[in-house]
């Protein structure tokens, strides 16, 4: 089992920054990876970006050049920093571990009891 806590969301002005937060603690699978999805109001879940096991990261285009993921296995933390935040950028955040399978392609299992999610953190950006 696999537990996810998130912080770090909050509300700032467009082009202003976060920085995401997700303590992670259990044990996950080799098959697994690690990253970060969004899902606005009346939007369906989107994933946003990706870290593999060796470090190689992957984005939505839509952020591209403004979000980086990054991880520490020291401290069990996966982060997500945004830049150059947008009004679209407004959503719940979450921390995931989903198959690298479906998480390479910034997609997710069908089946939610193969996925694991924090409980979100809210990010609002107003223009």
């Amino acid at each position: 089992q696999v537990q996810l806590v998130e912080s770090g969301g909050g509300s700032v002005q467009a082009g202003g920054s976060l920085r995401l937060s997700c303590a992670v603690s259990g044990t996950t699978y080799s098959y697994y990876c690690m990253g970060w999805f969004r899902q606005a109001p009346g939007k369906e879940r989107e994933g946003v970006a990706v870290i593999d096991s060796d470090g190689s990261a992957s984005y939505a285009d839509s952020v591209k050049g403004r979000f980086t993921i990054s991880k520490d296995n020291a401290k069990n933390n996966l982060y997500l920093q945004m830049s150059s935040l947008k009004p679209e950028d407004t959503a719940m955040y979450y921390c995931a571990a989903v198959y690298c399978a479906f998480l390479r392609k910034l997609q997710y299992s069908d089946d939610d009891s193969d996925n694991y999610w924090g409980q979100g953190t809210q990010v609002t950006v107003s223009s």
